[in-house]
């Protein structure tokens, strides 16, 4: 007599044998997920989130030529005043257009850092796609970190792009002590997207994370000397600035371009308010 065949609904021979045979016999189990499992699908996931967000990032017209273009422009437009390349006593003898290359840089990292990323950033909690990542193995954090590298990247790159055409263009001088400027431009760049960071998480839409940043660009901009360099402010003006992170930076931007190493009160200001706004951040942040 013949078996039917088994159906789909039908019990395995491994689900009906008897237990005391399939003592005998057991087939081997699949190994429990290790303390490594997670962490391996991690980093995979991690690396897709930073695809995705730069083919994003890539698409955005506008952010591209507020962070990368718009400083260097206002660099060209301000060199090409007659006045801007003569050399200023109250400036130490240096030129207007010499002054005006560490704002610039300084610039894009407050477009970067202050009106490009939150809304993004923001935009995503309004739309519940940070909420959803919560259930799946990307992490919430791997978009935050995405976001600040590539603002950050951005800034750094309009920086680079400044002081070569400050330098082919108007022949300002390269800065002579490299390595305090790059450690002066790296915490000016942490100190933007911190502040940025502070801005996403204490505004509930995109909206309101560009009416805040609004609010807090434009002061920044004048700390950063877009109206008047920090070297030509008065005293009282310049020590109040310079306790800004954006008025620190400039002095330790100029600093280092004069061949200096950046004072250590300009690096502890950054760094202190880098500390600060990171964890005032961190505190009010909320994923949904």
């Amino acid at each position: 007599m013949t078996h039917p065949a088994a159906s789909p609904a039908s019990p395995t021979p491994a689900a009906s044998a008897d237990p005391a045979t399939a003592s005998t016999g057991p087939a081997a189990p699949e190994p429990a997920p290790g303390p490594h499992a997670a962490p391996a699908r991690a980093p995979g996931a991690a690396r897709a989130v930073l695809k995705a967000e730069v083919r994003l990032f890539r698409r955005e017209p506008g952010s591209l030529f507020w962070i990368l273009a718009f400083p260097t422009v206002l660099l060209a437009v301000l060199g090409s005043v007659p006045s801007f390349r003569e050399a200023q006593d109250d400036l130490g003898g240096i030129r207007l257009v010499d002054a005006y290359v560490p704002v610039t840089v300084l610039l894009s990292m407050i477009m970067s850092g202050i009106q490009a990323m939150p809304p993004v950033i923001t935009g995503y909690r309004e739309r519940g796609i940070l909420r959803r990542m919560s259930a799946t193995p990307v992490r919430p954090a791997a978009v935050l970190g995405a976001q600040m590298g590539l603002h950050g990247a951005a800034a750094l790159g309009s920086a680079l792009l400044s002081l070569t055409v400050g330098r082919a263009v108007f022949d300002v001088a390269l800065p002579r002590q490299i390595f305090g400027y790059a450690v002066a431009l790296v915490l000016a760049t942490a100190s933007a997207l911190a502040l940025g960071a502070l801005v996403s998480a204490l505004s509930r839409t995109s909206k309101a994370a560009t009416a805040v940043g609004s609010a807090v660009f434009f002061p920044m901009m004048f700390s950063a000397g877009v109206w008047l360099p920090v070297q030509a402010m008065p005293d009282t003006l310049a020590q109040i600035v310079e306790a800004l992170p954006f008025g620190a930076a400039a002095e330790a931007l100029n600093q280092a371009a004069a061949g200096d190493w950046p004072g250590p009160v300009h690096l502890g200001v950054l760094v202190l308010w880098t500390a600060v706004l990171t964890a005032v951040a961190a505190r009010w942040f909320r994923w949904e």
